[in-house]
């Protein structure tokens, strides 16, 4: 087995427990990576599955031969869903731990926390799970995407109101309190409009609230009620607003974004659930694709559970992703990583293939359009959109 750091070897205790795979004695030191999650706190439910995900692909690793000789070793701290905790940690990793790449987040907020501190060290820094296209612009070409823009998945969202649901008006509910959240909806917005929908009505809430009641009253005044409601939510509150909404009579469907994509939309939301759809990277269920079967078995494998949602084969993804840019660039040394992942080309990965155009740091993928059915997820489209809104 890799010899890890107390702290590393701490670290991996956090999410769910974890079997390894053992490898043979290396004579390289390791070349350390750093993966900062929010395995406690309000995104936890997306952060804990996405670090298992990242474990799993560094056992598979190691057992294979690790990277030019040497293992790598996942270096984890919980940020706790806190931006001063992010920023203690960020600076651990690289003035402490001194790792050559970060791997982290399943929020933009987080990512937005971060940036300014990878910037500055010129570490490369791929999130797995934020999904803002304007994050690489905003923080500077160290910050990679390894997951579709929320511009892309917004769009993919619309036009499925539109074309699958045949909903022709529609109302929109938007979280105000993360940057996720917000850039959703001004893009669900300009593609829905754009494909000749209408919204007869706008609300907001924020990130926390419990309550929304005067949301729902808002809807059940309207003239003429929606076809559908489109909920931009994180993964905390899209339960307990399916539930509100339903228990008023409201039952029209509720479209949204990938922070539907949690074990609490079940959970919480129960029945209430039904007639929901949420865009996400990977459909996880049964009768998945091949490879997100033999992901799932791996994974179910080493944690004795099946993947919670598709955050977790992003994060297997990612941290693929690092190591073939490692390879690629032949020493682990910051600056040839961080050009040998700008110039990622058809990398295959459970939630779809990776290619970087040039100067874009997004990646062109596919979306999932999840639909529950008598409490149960189902795959209710595979699609990428005619329309896509500028970042």
């Amino acid at each position: 087995m890799m010899k890890l750091s107390r702290r590393a070897a701490i670290g991996l205790g956090l999410g769910a427990a974890f079997a390894f795979s053992t490898v043979g004695a290396y004579a390289a030191d390791p070349i350390k990576i750093g993966f900062p999650a929010n395995v406690t706190g309000v995104q936890a439910s997306l952060d804990g599955p996405m670090l298992n995900g990242a474990k799993l692909a560094v056992a598979e690793i190691n057992a294979a031969g690790g990277v030019l000789g040497s293992p790598l070793e996942l270096v984890t701290y919980d940020s706790k869903s806190d931006a001063t905790v992010i920023s203690t940690v960020a600076s651990q990793l690289i003035d402490s731990d001194k790792v050559v790449g970060i791997i982290g987040f399943a929020d933009s907020d987080s990512v937005l926390s971060i940036g300014p501190q990878v910037d500055k060290a010129k570490i490369p820094f791929i999130t797995p799970g934020a999904t803002s296209p304007k994050l690489p612009s905003q923080l500077g070409d160290q910050v990679f995407l390894a997951a579709f823009g929320d511009n892309v998945q917004a769009a993919v969202g619309a036009e499925f109101a539109l074309n699958k649901l045949g909903a022709k008006t529609g109302y929109l509910l938007t979280d105000i309190g993360s940057e996720y959240t917000t850039l959703l909806s001004d893009y669900f917005v300009s593609a829905y409009e754009h494909g000749g929908g209408k919204l007869l009505g706008k609300d907001t809430y924020k990130i926390g609230d419990k309550n929304f009641t005067a949301q729902i009253a808002k809807i059940k005044a309207l003239p003429e009620q929606p076809a559908f409601i489109y909920a931009s939510s994180n993964a905390e509150e899209i339960g307990l607003i399916l539930k509100q909404l339903r228990q008023a009579g409201i039952n029209l469907p509720v479209v949204g974004g990938d922070g539907y994509d949690t074990p609490l939309l079940l959970e919480v939301g129960g029945a209430a659930a039904n007639d929901a759809y949420f865009t996400t990277h990977a459909f996880m269920g049964e009768g998945a694709s091949p490879a997100v079967q033999a992901f799932s078995d791996a994974y179910k494998k080493a944690t004795g559970n099946a993947p919670e949602n598709s955050f977790a084969a992003l994060g297997y993804d990612a941290v693929k992703l690092m190591a073939d840019a490692i390879k690629r660039a032949g020493a682990p040394e910051p600056a040839k990583i961080r050009d040998a992942i700008a110039a990622t080309s058809g990398l295959p990965g459970v939630t779809g293939t990776i290619t970087y155009r040039p100067g874009v740091a997004v990646p062109d993928k596919s979306v999932s359009v999840i639909g529950v059915k008598d409490g149960k997820l189902m795959l209710a489209s595979e699609a990428a959109p005619a329309f896509v809104p500028e970042p």
